[in-house]
This record gives C-alpha cells, sequence and structure tokens, in this order.
C-alpha cells in the first residue's frame, strides 16, 4: 500500500516540527500588548488635555479605550518573566545580549525624537505641528538647539515629552539588571515562597490608594525616608514572577478559564473606568489623581492583567500563515515600539482631517499607527538586516 503526501502537506509537517518548540500563545500576547500600547498613546488627546476632558464625548471615549487598554505594561513585563526567568545564563553574557538589543535601539530613538523639533525649525515648520504631533509638547513647544541639546544631555537620566513611550525601555533596563539577582533566589524558591512573595507584592498593589485616600506617608515613609516596610516587594517584579509562575499552572478548562477571566477583567475593569472618571469629573487635580486608577502596579489593573493571560494561553493558533505573522510581528516588535510613536503623531493629523465619529477615532487612528510602524521596521529589516538588529532591535 502506497502513501500519497501532497507537497502542501509535508511543508505543514515541517513547518510544525520547526516550530514544537515556539509558544505560539507568547506571540500572539506581545502583539495584543503591541496594539494595546498604541491605542493608548492614540487615546492621549482625549485624556491628556483638561480641555479635552471638558468635552464629555472625549471623555466618556477616552476613558472607555484608556480603561480597557491598562494590561498592556503589565503584558509585557508577564511575559518577560515567562521567558527569561530563571536566568540561566552567566551575568555578563545576560547582560552582553539583552542590555545592548535594548539600549543601542534605546539611544538612536532618543536622539531621533528629540531632534525632531530642531529640524521641524529647520525646515521652517511652525511649532504648531509639534504640539499636534505630540500630545504632551504643550502649546507653545521650543524648536531651538538649546531644548534640543538639554533634552538629549537629560537622556541619562529621564524621559520627555517627545520620549514618553521609552519611559518603558528605562523600566525594562532596570528589570534586566535585576533579573539575575532575582533568579539566583528564584532558582531554590519554594512553591509557598513564591506565593508569599506574589502575597505581598499584591498587598503593596494598594499602596497609591492608601496614600491617596488615608495618608500620603505610609509604612514608615517620611520627607526624610521613602522606603516604607513594603518597599522591597514595589513594583514590576511581582508581574514578572506571575509571568513565571502561570506559566504552566492554569490547570483550569477552556470553558471555567473564560468565564474567570471574564469575572476577574470586569471587575477590573469597572474599578478602572468609574475611578477615572470620577477623577476627571474634578476640575482641579493633580495629574497624579487623574492617573491614580491608570497605574499599573494597582490592584484592578493586576486584575484585567491576569485575565488576559490566562484566556490566551488557551488560544489554540493553527494556521501557518498567522503564525508566521505572529512571529514576524514578534521579532519586530521593539522596532514598532521605538517606530510607533512618530506615527502616531503623524496618524492625529490624518484622522482629524477625516470626520470621524469620536468613538472610531482611537481605533483608527491605532490601526494606522500599527500597519505603518509595522511596514517600516519589517521593510527595514528585509532591506538592511544587519543595520536593523541595532537600529530596530
Amino acid at each position: 500500500m502506497s502513501y500519497h503526501c501532497p507537497n502542501f502537506a509535508i511543508e505543514k509537517i515541517e513547518y510544525q516540527m520547526k516550530n514544537v518548540n515556539h509558544i505560539v500563545w507568547a506571540d500572539l500576547i506581545r502583539v495584543i500588548a503591541i496594539l494595546m500600547v498604541i491605542c493608548i498613546h492614540c487615546s492621549d488627546p482625549f485624556n491628556v488635555s483638561p480641555e479635552a476632558r471638558l468635552n464629555p464625548e472625549y471623555n466618556l471615549w477616552g476613558s472607555i479605550y484608556g480603561a480597557f487598554l491598562r494590561p498592556c505594561v503589565p503584558l509585557f513585563v508577564m511575559l518577560t518573566g515567562m521567558l527569561l526567568l530563571p536566568v540561566e545564563q552567566g551575568i555578563g553574557q545576560f547582560y552582553k545580549k539583552r542590555m545592548l538589543r535594548v539600549i543601542v535601539p534605546f539611544i538612536v530613538w532618543s536622539l531621533l525624537y528629540n531632534l525632531f523639533p530642531w529640524f521641524t525649525g529647520i525646515l521652517g515648520l511652525n511649532n504648531s505641528v509639534l504640539s499636534e504631533m505630540f500630545a504632551y509638547a504643550g502649546e507653545s513647544p521650543s524648536q531651538t538647539w538649546d531644548s534640543c541639546l538639554h533634552n538629549i544631555l537629560m537622556i541619562p537620566f529621564n524621559f520627555n515629552t517627545y520620549t514618553v513611550p521609552l519611559w518603558y525601555i528605562y523600566m525594562l533596563i532596570g528589570l534586566y539588571l535585576y533579573m539575575p539577582f532575582f533568579s539566583a533566589w528564584l532558582k531554590q524558591a519554594t512553591e509557598k515562597q513564591m506565593k508569599i512573595f506574589l502575597f505581598v507584592w499584591f498587598i503593596t498593589l494598594f499602596l497609591p490608594y492608601c496614600q491617596e485616600y488615608i495618608s500620603s506617608y505610609i509604612g514608615g515613609t517620611c520627607a526624610w525616608n521613602d522606603y516604607g516596610t513594603l518597599y522591597y516587594f514595589l513594583g514590576f517584579s511581582g508581574y514578572l514572577l506571575l509571568g513565571y509562575y502561570l506559566k504552566d499552572r492554569n490547570k483550569l478548562s477552556v470553558k471555567k478559564t473564560v468565564v474567570l477571566s471574564l469575572i476577574l477583567f470586569s471587575v477590573g475593569y469597572a474599578i478602572t473606568y468609574y475611578g477615572f472618571r470620577n477623577m476627571t469629573s474634578q476640575p482641579d487635580i493633580t495629574e497624579r489623581q487623574m492617573e491614580l486608577f491608570f497605574l499599573y502596579c494597582s490592584p484592578n489593573v493586576f486584575l484585567m492583567t491576569v485575565a488576559w493571560y490566562l484566556l490566551i494561553q488557551k488560544v489554540k493558533v493553527t494556521s501557518p500563515l498567522i503564525i508566521s505573522a505572529l512571529k514576524n510581528i514578534t521579532k519586530c516588535g521593539l522596532g514598532i515600539y521605538m517606530v510607533h510613536y512618530f506615527a502616531v503623531g503623524i496618524g492625529y493629523l490624518a484622522i482629524d482631517r477625516i470626520d470621524l465619529p469620536i468613538f472610531m477615532r482611537i481605533p483608527a487612528t491605532a490601526l494606522f499607527v500599527f500597519i505603518v510602524s509595522w511596514c517600516i521596521v519589517a521593510l527595514f529589516y528585509k532591506v538592511l538586516p544587519k543595520a536593523a538588529k541595532w537600529i530596530m532591535g
């Protein structure tokens, strides 16, 4: 008896064998997180200025989308923990591989964003183009070389109005510095110890609300001490461990996972949405108060993030075409992140000239920005693959 296997079937089998160790749902998480980040930056004009927040329709849709998209950064961090913990390489090798891949593109794009205002001045463009392209630029941004040079010299210290998305890279570099030491504990940590760490970390997520509604000083903090009782458990390290911990521990059925995820997301979303709406309804709030319910390290965003993470784990992607597209977007992911803020500015200008209903403007701008950014980065990898590694990451 002979068996006939068409060429496309052979190719499919070879593709599956080649990708046997590839975690497709991890790529899916990354793509969803990238889309969320782009959407968040496309929603900035709806939420940043007091004038926009006074517009009921802008405030409504800015709140709806803004609350829905908060899990983006925690999903990135959980994915980092899931893929890289525990660190098996030597500390020098780990830093060389991870740091260079992030720091070089970070420097390149920090320079490009900070030089851009000066270039617009050289080209004779009105500084209003900066206000239209960058939501945080203000009404009369400077185009002088002195301002440009000042921003460049400040790169080692912090981001600015033109490099807002790069705050994440500062944080990511810190996580990479921390991970080899965290891994030394993780390799010998018991299940119970990991659960205790995650429990204490979860308690710290309530601290911003305690500081707002109880006292600005909590757990021994004061004018001369910023490091309170739970300081050493604070921040994104909990999401790192959570991503690692939940990687193989979701034994629930698909149906139960969907139900649990819907409950977690609904509770987290309700708190985030109504909390943000309440804050923005107050005329004299500070920027910190406005962001209170949008904080990534908060219990409400934690609930939404876990919901997404558990749900996506159960997604089965079998199409080689979709798997290939997800892998390509993952490969281009850091480059898309670096490029997209320029495209967001162009997207603002383009969508403003199209008379779209307000509720469609954020997703329409985000889709435009994503496609443009992906095409630019993918083309760069195609034409200049060696340079792309250092410029796009």
